[in-house]
This record gives C-alpha cells, sequence and structure tokens, in this order.
C-alpha cells in the first residue's frame, strides 16, 4: 500500500479522486492501492524553551542567550490534530511507500518533513510536484513522481528559516523585553518583523520632521499649451513677481521641438507580491486577504498555485497556452485576436533560468463558478494579466517641445498613444490621475516660431513623504527598501527581499496585531509604541532592511545547493551571541515603551491568554548612574543619568548643573512627561500640579524654558 499525505483534506478529496482511492475511511481515502490522507498545515512546531529545560520557563536575563544543543520538534497541542496525526502515523508504519503531496514550496516541505520524521517514517518516500490542482496536472504529477532526496536542500532552508527565526525571535524578544521593558510591555522582536517596521518607523519620522514650504513657479500658456521655466523654484514671492514682470517684456520663442515613436513593454505576468500590489492598488485589499483569496482560488482549480516568487512560465508550458486562452471564454472578445497567430515564445514571458519552485501565477483554463466578489476580483486581475503578456506592445508618441521667453528657458511635454496593444485590455478601466496627466496631445510646432504668450505665477507648496500603503511596503519588502520602480531590477533584488512572498502578508498582520502599526484608509503608519521599540534597539543589525536581505539571499542558496545550513545556523547562533553580550553590557533605558493603553485613538485589543511570568528580584541598579535612551543634555550634549533615587542628570553636573527631577510641583514625572521634555520641550497637560503657596491644584504643561529651567505653561 502507497500512502499519499496532502496538506487539506480538501487536496487530498482532489488527489484520491484522480487516482482511484475513492472508499472514504476515519481521516483517509483508500483504494487502488493507496491510501491518502491529510495534516491541517503545520503539525509539528519547534520546541519551546522550556521543552529543553525548566529553568527556560522564566525570562531571566543570566539564562540568555538561549541556544539547545540540538533543535527538536513537538506536535501542536490539538486535539483535532493529535487525532488525525495518530492516522497517518499509523498508515505510514504499515506502509510500503510514502508520496508527500504537500504543498509545493518551502514551507509545504518543512510541513511534511516534520510529520514523517515525527511518524518515524522509515520506508522510501517520493514527491508529487504540481503547479495546479486540476485533475490533468494531478495526473501529470503521478506519471513524474520523484524521489524524495531533490528536495533536501528545499527543506534545509525551511529548517534553517524556522531555526534562524527561533534563535533570533525567541533570544531577542526576551532580551529586550528584560531589558528594556521595565516589565510594562513585551517588546517583540523578529527577523523579518523588525526590520520592517524600522522601514515604517523611518518613513515615519520623515513625515513628521517635514515642514511644508511655500514655491512659486512660472508658466506660460502658448498656442494652447502650458510650459513650465526649467528654472529651480523661486522660494519668494517677490522673487517670482518681479520674474513674472520680466516674461511681459518678451514673446515666446521655439527653440526645439522633438516627436518620438517608443513602446510600453507588456506588464509581466503576477507573481504573488506583484499581485498583492496590485490588489491593495485597485480594490484596497490587504495583502493577507489577497493571498487567502488566491489561495482559495488554486483549490479550486481556477488559478495556478500562487506562493511564488517568478514573474515568467517555464518554456515547456508554451505549447499549453493557446488552449489555456481558448479557454478562456468569458474574455472571447479579448482573446480572438492574439489567436488569429501562433503564441510566439517569447523570453520575456518564457524562461527557465526565471523560473524557481514555480511558474508565475496564471489561469488554469478551468471557468470558474460560484465565485465571491473578492475572488471574482483577483480571478480578473491574473485572467487580464494573462491575456495582456500575448498582446502586441504599445506604440506610442512622446513629444519635447522647448522654448524661452528672454532668457528664461521653458519646457513642456506630451505623449500620445499610436496603436493600444496591450492596453486593449484594460480600455474599460479608469485611468490613474498620473496616466491622465502624461497622455496629452501636443501640437506640431515650428523651431524659431514666435508669438504672444500668457505667463503667470503658480504658487504651491512642498509636501511631505508618502505614507506607506501595504502595496508600497510590500514593494519595500521586495527590494529591501530600495526605492525601484524598474520590473528588470525588482527582479534582480528578489534575492535579497526582506521576508517570502508568501509571509510578507503575515508579517504586516502580526504588525498591526501586536499595535506597532495601524492602518489609516490605505495608509500604513507606525503607532508610538512601535516607533518607540525602534528607538530602543540600539543595534543596527536587527533593523536594517539589507543585511535581512543577506539573510534572505543565503536562505535562497540553501535551497540551490550553494550555502550550508549548519554555516548558516552558526552564524545566526554567533550574531545572537554578539547581540546578547551587547545589549546585557549596554546600560542604556529606554525611557519611552508606551503601553498599548496609552496610545492614542486605537482601540483596545482583544486579550489573548499568556502563560503567566514569574516576578524577578528587584533590580539593584537603582542607584547607579545609568544613562537612559541614548538621549542627552540639552544645555552640555552629555547622555542624561539617572543620579540616586531623586533625579536625571549630566554626568558633569557640577560645572553644567541641568537635571530633571522624578517629582515636580508635588506629581510624580513620567518617562513620557521627561521623553517630551527632552525631545520637545513641553510636556502634554499634566494634572493636579501643586503651585507654592496656592491651596489649589492646577492642570498644567510644563515647559524647558531659555535657561534650561521648567515652568509652567
Amino acid at each position: 500500500m502507497k500512502v499519499c499525505i496532502a496538506e487539506k483534506p480538501s487536496v487530498a478529496k482532489d488527489i484520491a479522486g484522480v487516482i482511484g482511492a475513492s472508499q472514504r475511511k476515519d481521516g483517509y481515502f483508500e483504494g487502488n492501492g493507496y491510501q491518502v490522507t491529510w495534516t491541517f498545515g503545520h503539525f509539528c512546531t519547534l520546541k519551546e524553551p522550556h521543552d529543553y529545560t525548566d529553568r527556560w520557563k522564566s525570562w531571566r536575563l543570566e539564562d540568555l542567550p538561549m541556544i539547545p544543543p540540538s533543535f527538536g520538534i513537538k506536535l501542536i497541542d490539538n486535539a483535532g490534530a493529535l487525532k488525525q496525526f495518530g492516522v497517518i502515523e499509523k498508515l505510514v508504519q504499515q506502509c510500503e511507500e510514502v508520496i508527500n503531496c504537500g504543498d509545493a514550496g518551502q514551507e509545504g516541505e518543512l510541513i511534511q518533513r516534520w510529520v514523517l520524521l515525527k511518524a518515524k517514517c522509515s520506508v522510501p518516500v517520493k514527491r508529487l510536484w504540481i503547479s495546479s490542482l486540476t485533475e490533468q496536472a494531478i495526473r501529470e504529477g503521478f506519471q513524474k513522481l520523484t524521489d524524495s532526496g531533490q528536495y533536501d536542500n528545499l527543506y534545509a532552508a525551511g529548517s534553517a528559516r524556522a531555526i534562524g527565526d527561533w534563535l533570533l525571535g525567541m533570544n531577542a524578544t526576551r532580551l529586550f523585553t528584560k531589558k528594556f521593558g521595565q516589565g510594562k510591555v513585551v517588546l517583540s522582536i523578529g527577523r523579518v518583523q523588525t526590520p520592517t517596521l524600522a522601514l515604517i518607523v523611518q518613513r515615519q519620522k520623515e513625515i513628521n520632521a517635514f515642514v511644508s514650504e511655500d514655491y512659486w513657479e512660472l508658466k506660460t500658456i502658448y498656442r494652447e499649451t502650458e510650459f513650465t521655466a526649467t528654472i529651480d523654484r523661486i522660494k519668494n514671492a517677490e522673487k517670482a513677481n518681479k520674474g513674472l514682470a520680466y516674461l511681459l517684456q518678451y514673446e515666446f520663442e521655439v527653440t526645439a521641438f522633438e516627436r518620438k515613436e517608443g513602446k510600453e513593454g507588456n506588464p509581466r505576468l503576477f507573481d504573488l507580491t506583484s499581485l498583492q500590489v496590485e490588489a491593495n492598488r485597485k480594490y484596497a485589499y490587504s495583502a493577507e486577504d489577497t493571498l487567502k483569496h488566491v489561495q482559495n482560488l488554486y483549490e479550486k482549480k481556477f488559478v495556478t498555485y500562487p506562493r511564488v516568487d517568478t514573474t515568467y512560465l517555464s518554456e515547456d508550458l508554451h505549447p499549453k497556452v493557446e488552449g489555456i486562452l481558448r479557454n478562456l471564454t468569458e474574455y472571447a472578445s479579448l482573446t480572438a485576436s492574439i489567436l488569429e497567430k501562433p503564441i510566439l515564445k517569447s523570453k520575456v514571458v518564457f524562461d527557465d533560468k526565471k523560473v524557481t519552485d514555480h511558474h508565475a501565477i496564471i489561469p488554469t483554463g478551468v471557468t470558474p463558478n460560484h465565485l465571491s466578489q473578492e475572488e471574482r476580483h483577483i480571478y480578473d486581475l491574473i485572467a487580464r494579466r494573462f491575456i495582456a503578456a500575448f498582446y502586441p506592445e504599445c506604440k506610442v508618441s512622446n513629444t519635447t517641445v522647448l522654448g524661452k521667453v528672454g532668457q528664461v528657458e521653458f519646457k513642456a511635454t506630451g505623449k500620445q498613444i499610436l496603436e493600444p496593444g496591450w492596453r486593449a485590455v484594460y480600455a474599460n478601466e479608469a485611468r490613474s490621475k498620473k496616466e491622465a496627466a502624461e497622455e496629452i496631445v501636443l501640437p506640431d510646432f515650428t523651431v524659431g516660431e514666435t508669438g504672444p504668450h500668457e505667463p503667470r505665477v503658480h504658487q504651491g507648496k512642498t509636501t511631505p513623504p508618502k505614507a506607506y500603503t501595504e502595496a508600497s511596503l510590500l514593494r519595500a519588502m521586495e527590494t529591501a527598501g530600495k526605492q525601484v520602480e524598474d520590473e528588470e531590477m525588482r527582479e534582480l533584488l528578489k534575492d535579497n527581499g526582506i521576508g517570502r512572498p508568501s509571509t510578507r502578508a503575515n508579517i504586516i498582520e502580526t504588525l498591526l496585531k501586536r499595535r506597532y502599526i495601524e492602518k489609516k484608509k490605505k495608509n500604513v503608519f507606525a503607532t508610538q509604541t512601535g516607533m518607540d521599540l525602534i528607538d530602543t534597539i540600539q543595534n543596527e543589525l536587527l533593523k536594517s532592511a539589507e543585511l535581512t536581505g543577506n539573510w534572505e539571499r543565503k536562505l535562497r542558496l540553501i535551497e540551490k545547493g550553494e550555502y550550508g545550513m549548519e554555516t548558516f545556523k552558526q552564524e545566526l547562533i554567533q550574531m545572537v551571541i554578539d547581540l546578547t553580550n551587547e545589549v546585557k553590557s549596554n546600560q542604556y533605558r529606554v525611557i519611552s515603551i508606551e503601553q498599548e493603553a496609552q496610545v492614542q485613538n486605537e482601540e483596545k485589543p482583544k486579550k489573548e491568554p499568556k502563560a503567566r511570568e514569574p516576578k524577578e528580584p528587584r533590580s539593584r541598579e537603582s542607584k547607579e548612574e545609568v544613562p537612559i535612551e541614548s538621549l542627552t543634555c540639552p544645555k552640555c550634549k552629555s547622555h542624561l543619568l539617572r543620579r540616586g533615587k531623586t533625579a536625571y542628570g549630566c554626568p558633569d553636573f557640577q560645572n553644567c548643573g541641568f537635571k530633571i527631577p522624578f517629582e515636580f510641583l508635588g506629581k510624580k514625572l513620567s518617562d513620557k512627561n521627561v521623553f517630551d521634555l527632552l525631545s520637545k520641550g513641553k510636556t502634554a497637560k499634566i494634572k493636579g500640579l501643586q503651585i507654592p503657596g496656592n491651596p489649589e491644584t492646577i492642570d498644567a504643561r510644563l515647559v524647558m524654558n531659555g535657561d534650561f529651567n521648567f515652568e509652567v505653561g
């Protein structure tokens, strides 16, 4: 008997139907020499710290770093999973061969290997590797079963990823929580989560620090065409008005005219990230929701495997493309013109060297039915992108006109679509403001012609950097924070992205759940909690998108057999040891790790059960001089110290004299009050201040004056 193990009951049912295992049993199907069973995703997980030793049950600095001598796995604590694992274990012990039918990707390989390891599988294992769940794909997959050993590197990469996340997440979270959390809040640190948060915080700081400025530009209308002066923006109105007066003295003269035909290349097929980006841009779907909808479409056999990071098709798919296009009957009006000729085998679409585990996401050709509105939207995006890939390129005419008024030079540009090509697939869709602004048809001009014009002054304001949307955040994660518009360049940077396409949505949701970020309409912002956490982390390695991208590159090299799993693991172990020693010896203390209850305008999160942590002995550091969060004395710029039990002050107190008392006007100052005084020069309103000589308390702000003293403001 051969045992097939799928990742979901629905997939097991599809496989059983194709290979003739038609008898339903308790936890599996049987027939035709096969038994087909299933998991529910992750049945096993890496052991937790307390599984290795009781000492690691409590969170104590002295126990860090936690480096197990070897990493073990355990079954998750779930009654349904335990029961189903019992079925798998029994079948595996009695069979002659196992066929791994898990999701054909790194995570799917890891899930299945851990289950087989836990079930003590000792028989040969084959691998089913398919890109869609259609009957034809499953049948062809069973005809091409390969030895499981061919995917050992994929399993090694999955194991290295899981162990790396455990080493850094478990150790760094405890390390920063115990060192800086002050017993009030858990500071969650992650290999991918933290650099992603750092990107958002950096953008948030740029927005917060931005000061809008007025500017003026000289413009003029000549022959119903608007021209803009090519000089730098003018910083004051008086100078702009002088410029306008100058322009009124001269006629407009055309100095150059160029109309050049060009082509706009077809949009790439979708990988998961680009699909999530487009769905967020067009429908405001979150990355997680898009992944859920496309996964449903895959399991319903309407699209191919979605957790992919390539925008290319394998060359052996070329003969099948025509049939898929013909089966897209509801798009017949769009496919008719390209089916009149043979489908070209273009390197822009078909390239084996650019395909990794799977090819790009495309329709299977199975006619979709019973779709939700969201699934219909996602399917339409995929189908149209697939069709557009085989259309002719879009031909355009780009026009540039240069002119001058006196000595001031002007420029106007326009674009005209000559032949829509692939744009015809999207003819009925609303154009973006940017696209509409670019498509301006300019008249013909003759070099040397002159004439009257209508100059004017345009006043504008500089705008702050744009907040991240999920779409732009996904792109930033894909390119390790680099601003890249060119698709070819993005393709080259994918190996160094933060996280994998299949995990990025979960990372964003984790940051939202932990209230480090929040969404306002389509925009993503860092909360004060998230900003405080990033400011607390002095070690740049934990926050670096580029370095995290380098880890991702090494994980991909492990997949290819070009880098050792043990080498990667030892590098991370050494990093965790170095990080732990650095933070333990670092005497900086955080002033303002905001608790979730203090974050303004946030809903209270649902409480989740958590293990009670034993109380730790009171720290003996309270009498020592301890630098806090690297904030500096506003007077002499030295790091502030906690001086005994009365005040913060600078190291050279005798000469400088600056201090902030722990208590002022009868009120104990919170860390937030101190932080605001040092960073903003004033606090929020404090209730119950006792003014000497006044029997009644008042509510007021504290303000740092020009003499670096504090007064009621």
